[in-house]
């Protein structure tokens, strides 16, 4: 008994290990949770240093001399620090500039992203046939969103998952486990 208890313990231990957190704890005292994005649209240069969380989907990638840089269209956060799926809650653009090469053919249009970044003020470029002022930030930590999982939860209409337990009572040879599956 005490082996299968040790062995649950232990396979519990090792995949809350694998779970990578959005943002680091250590970049988790230096960001300013009350600079919102429609904030730093509206004066980018009055939060230049400031760190923030942003989100949204990748439009275009660029490899530049010094890094790459990601034009992105914001996407409110949820509370698990993901993009929203709908892109009708944007709140604008902004470039975000990875000072290690991150080679722009990796980064497919559409891929969802969670950026820890830190303002660095606008910049004023083309989009389409209009100037548009792009709020910048340098990136600190960038987490990719997985597509399957984006899809998965917009997805409409009914939706299935198994969830499974195990429980293990003391008391001579009393013990006992379930699964259970949900609809």
């Amino acid at each position: 008994m005490r082996i299968l208890q040790s062995l649950v313990i232990g396979m519990a231990a090792v995949a809350a290990g694998c779970a990578t957190p959005v943002i680091p704890e250590s970049l988790e005292p230096q960001i300013d949770k009350a600079v919102t994005f429609s904030q730093i649209v509206e004066s980018p240069e009055s939060y230049r240093g400031k760190v923030v969380v942003v989100g949204g989907e990748i439009l275009k990638a660029k490899a530049l001399k010094g890094g790459t840089q990601l034009e992105v269209l914001q996407l409110p956060l949820d509370s698990d620090q993901e993009p929203v799926t709908d892109r009708m809650e944007s709140k604008g653009r902004f470039l975000a500039v990875q000072k290690e090469f991150l080679d722009p053919a990796t980064i497919a249009e559409g891929t969802r992203v969670t950026i820890v970044g830190e303002v660095t003020g606008s910049s004023v470029e083309k989009m389409d046939e209009a100037d548009y002022r792009f709020p910048t930030l340098d990136v600190k930590h960038f987490h990719r969103w997985d597509a399957k999982r984006a899809e998965e939860r917009s997805a409409p209409g009914p939706w299935w998952n198994v969830f499974g337990g195990v429980g293990f009572g003391g008391g001579g040879s009393r013990s006992g486990g379930g699964i259970s599956i949900g609809f």
